[in-house]
């Protein structure tokens, strides 16, 4: 079985492509199947990581960043793949 998980936070006024840079220097060990990273308006930064492994098994995530680096807690969701009907 495959699941993912998403990781979303959005960055501190002006702190967009310090809280990229972060997020890319975050190792997971062990390493996702594949891992993608993503921007968007107002400084959001996504992660989603792909897994070989059931959908509540215990895996590695990515960290909080520190609080100054963010304008909130991270977002976080696990999801599982639907079958083509």
């Amino acid at each position: 079985m495959t699941v993912a998980l998403m990781w979303e936070a959005r960055a501190a006024e002006g702190r967009g492509a310090e809280l990229l840079a972060w997020v890319r220097e975050q190792p997971l060990a062990p390493g996702p199947l594949r891992r993608e990273t993503f921007r968007a308006p107002q400084d959001r930064v996504l992660v989603i990581t792909w897994w070989d492994a059931p959908y509540d098994a215990g895996l590695p995530e990515l960290p909080e960043p520190d609080p100054a680096l963010v304008t909130r807690t991270v977002h976080r969701w696990r999801f599982e793949p639907v079958a083509d009907d």
